[in-house]
């Protein structure tokens, strides 16, 4: 039996997977963010442990059984929190997500400091990396740098309260800016570029190597045997894409989860950081991935669902289900300002076109529409950078929406399959980790694509329609860039 924990920006997941690679048994905790001010986002990394205490205890109780059989977990999580602790391991203040936005300037700086920093690490310097957030820190909570310690990812931070244990996995350290992304180890030049040493960093391993195990007292409160391995893991999307066997070159997968991701696996580093795509390793030795990331994808959905007052996002889907029509309001997901293609902190959310018989249903509508103009974005900057991509699957909360997926596949041009717990992912993925961690299986023999539930082709009908909309689409953000930038409020990015 082995176990898979994904730190989530909205839930922490957890999933017993069997040696035939069936679940079977889930829980899962939810979280909130914090915006304390404009373009923040943070959480207490007390919350992801106290959720995966809870979530532990919910497995114990209805599956203590299958508990008492784990040899082994994963971790996999959000990606880019910056989680700083003092010497005593004592969290310094909340963790900065991969949502906040106030380090603009910082980026800037960063690339100043260090000219060849997107040479090293394959990306732009963005405010929802790690490294940028290092240097707000030290502008603005000085106090708090030079109390730090050590640096942590989310699900890093979990595992030292697992085990003890200062380490980290290739995939999601990629996304710090302080790798080396084609060496694959830490780069001790963008470290000095943010005033830090390779002692602040965990130690790094490959996804499925074994970094420790849990603690007695833990396994004991938790159920599980003595010597439980724990994998050192995978950043969320890496997680995901092991979980649904996108792990060869080519192979891609969307991710329809709080953000949208357009992954696609390669065998080699192939940076493009003009196309403002990322270029980070894979959770397996000697591969890695490119993938386009928009910052808002199903949280769009949560949104729209508390803005107008449906009783859920189902029941919302259903209302728009049952109209099955177009859109007549073009919807920018800009909520948390947008990455791939812009790197834009300051792009906003909006509705273009609105009257006064525009209904609920049609926002809904819009919203599915705008994120999947969004992923065109995405396909569009991929293909620009020379990365082939073969057949893709769909994976995450969103998935759950046949006609998300009929709308998607009908914007992007594609067929889009969709696997049997497509739903999982990244715990999924942590799991399969977890067993290469103490089976020395192939990853080939492990990571195996997941039974095609369906497949979605795209709509002719609506392809063609789709591709003018697709254009007021990219004509509205190019038209409200500088609008954007000006309704900044002065200073807010230095609360």
């Amino acid at each position: 039996m082995y176990l898979g924990i994904d730190i989530g920006t909205s839930a922490v997941k957890l999933v017993l997977v069997n040696e035939t690679q069936q679940v079977v048994a889930q829980a899962s905790q939810p979280l909130e963010v914090q915006r304390p001010h404009p373009l923040w986002a943070e959480q207490d990394p007390e919350e992801w442990w106290q959720a995966t205490s809870r979530a532990m205890a919910e497995l114990r109780r209805h599956h203590a059984a299958e508990l008492g059989g784990v040899r082994a977990l994963g971790l996999s999580g959000q990606m880019h929190g910056a989680t700083l602790l003092d010497a005593r391991d004592a969290v310094l203040r909340p963790a900065i997500l991969w949502n906040d936005g106030r380090s603009a300037a910082q980026c800037a700086e960063l690339e100043r400091r260090e000219p060849r920093a997107r040479m090293l690490t394959g990306n732009l310097a963005m405010p929802g990396f790690t490294a940028p957030k290092l240097l707000w820190v030290a502008q603005h909570e000085p106090d708090v740098f030079k109390r730090i310690a050590h640096v942590l990812l989310p699900k890093d931070y979990v595992r030292l309260r697992l085990s003890g244990d200062y380490v980290s996995d290739m995939s999601d350290a990629a996304g710090t800016l302080w790798l080396d992304v084609g060496k694959r180890q830490w780069s001790a030049d963008m470290l000095e570029a943010t005033a830090l040493t390779e002692r602040s960093m965990p130690h790094l391993c490959e996804g499925s190597e074994a970094t420790g195990t849990v603690r007695p007292e833990l396994a004991a409160a938790w159920g599980m045997p003595r010597g439980v391995v724990i994998a050192a893991g995978a950043g969320d999307n890496a997680g995901g894409a092991v979980g649904v066997g996108v792990v060869s070159a080519g192979q891609g997968l969307i991710s329809l989860g709080t953000s949208g991701v357009y992954f696609v696996a390669s065998d080699r580093f192939l940076p493009c950081p003009e196309r403002t795509v990322h270029a980070f390793c894979h959770a397996l030795p000697q591969t890695w991935h490119q993938m386009s990331v928009m910052l808002s994808a199903a949280s769009c959905l949560s949104w729209v669902t508390a803005l107008t007052g449906a009783t859920s996002e189902a029941a919302l889907l259903a209302e728009v289900e049952a109209v099955d029509r177009p859109a007549g309001v073009i919807f920018l997901p800009y909520l948390s300002g947008e990455r791939t293609p812009h790197n834009d902190p300051d792009a906003s959310g909006v509705f273009v076109g609105l009257r006064h018989d525009t209904t609920r249903a049609e926002l809904g509508r819009a919203v599915l529409e705008g994120v999947a103009f969004a992923f065109a974005d995405g396909q569009e900057a991929l293909a620009a950078s020379g990365t082939p991509i073969g057949d893709v699957c769909v994976i995450g909360g969103g998935a759950r929406s046949s006609l998300w997926g009929r709308i998607l596949a009908s914007v992007l041009g594609r067929a889009l399959t969709y696997g049997e717990q497509s739903n999982i992912g990244p715990a999924f993925g942590a799991a399969r980790l977890a067993r290469l961690a103490v089976t020395a299986e192939s990853p080939s023999a492990v990571c195996l694509p997941l039974p095609a539930e369906h497949r979605i082709e795209p709509d002719p009908e609506l392809r063609q329609y789709y591709a003018t909309r697709l254009q007021i689409y990219r004509r509205v953000y190019r038209e409200l860039k500088d609008t954007f930038a000006a309704l900044r409020a002065p200073g807010m990015d230095s609360q």
